[in-house]
């Protein structure tokens, strides 16, 4: 049996060891995976684009007609409290809001109260030989459902998808449906191609990472040109160079997929030039942009 630390968690307005903290068996998130959840990193005890991460929730929230149960300021210091009693200054504070408790039912019951729960832990971030060398990456056909620009707590295809990397070996599973790139099992993806980074559009299938303004403003701010669009399977096989980016991971090089190395020429196999970049640039926009 695993045991739960005893450190500060947030459940309905307590703040209390998760440990100790519960929730019913009716709670709509355990009985249908009926809410949402946010990640937000914390770098040297300060939130890293808070209001981005307030803004995607807001976005899951609305997408479930869940209303959003707190306002800024009252996230703000509920999550700073949390981060306080927190022993590493570098986290993870994961939020999780659900529909709330109610008899099983499909149909969205109304008037009942969200269950809101909250708690931080220490950010692992890749160390420095994951970033020296790359990470490797299998394929899969995108199986989940069809509305990834949900965040939501609904994650077994995720699960399902990421434990196929990890039988494997390797760090993610880049997902394609009908052959057209979305995205990792708990990652985005980005290819670099003669110098520019290209990522999918956003849409139903991919959900919306808050790396994806990032890096739109990264790559202006170094001069690389940056655009959305459709990518076909085989470009994300014969690109320059890969990346992944999430909440824990920042931006990650990609050097290895299916077996195969990621790349061309002398840099084949290696960390290309454009992650170098906007890696530099991600390092200067974490101290700039937290609160």
């Amino acid at each position: 049996m695993t045991m739960l630390p005893d450190t500060l968690c947030h459940l309905n307005g307590q703040t209390l060891p998760l440990c100790e903290a519960k929730v019913s068996v009716l709670d709509r998130g355990f009985i249908f995976g009926d809410g949402i959840y946010e990640v937000i990193p914390v770098y040297g005890r300060r939130l890293f684009r808070f209001d981005e991460h307030m803004a995607r929730m807001e976005r899951s929230l609305g997408k479930l007609r869940i209303v959003n149960p707190h306002g800024r300021e009252a996230w703000l210091a509920l999550v700073r409290e949390l981060v306080a009693a927190q022993p590493a200054a570098d986290q993870l504070v994961y939020i999780e809001i659900t529909r709330g408790v109610a008899l099983r039912d499909h149909v969205m019951p109304e008037g009942i109260t969200p269950t809101v729960f909250a708690m931080t832990s220490a950010l692992k971030a890749p160390n420095a030989e994951l970033r020296r060398h790359g990470v490797a990456c299998i394929t899969a056909r995108d199986f989940r459902w069809e509305r990834g620009d949900i965040k939501s707590i609904s994650l077994l295809g995720n699960v399902l998808a990421r434990q196929m990397s990890s039988d494997h070996g390797a760090a993610e599973t880049v997902m394609f449906r009908d052959g057209w790139l979305t995205e990792a099992s708990s990652s985005n993806v980005w290819v670099v191609h003669e110098g520019a980074l290209l990522g999918p559009p956003k849409g139903d299938h991919v959900l919306e990472g808050i790396r994806y303004d990032l890096l739109a403003e990264l790559c202006e701010e170094v001069g690389i040109a940056h655009n959305l669009r459709p990518i076909a399977e085989a470009d994300v096989r014969a690109a320059d160079e890969l990346m992944l980016s999430s909440a824990g991971k920042e931006i990650l090089p990609v050097t290895r997929l299916d077996g195969e190395l990621v790349g061309h020429g002398a840099l084949r196999g290696k960390p290309g030039p454009v992650y170098a970049r906007l890696y530099e640039a991600y390092q200067r926009a974490k101290a700039e942009q937290s609160i």
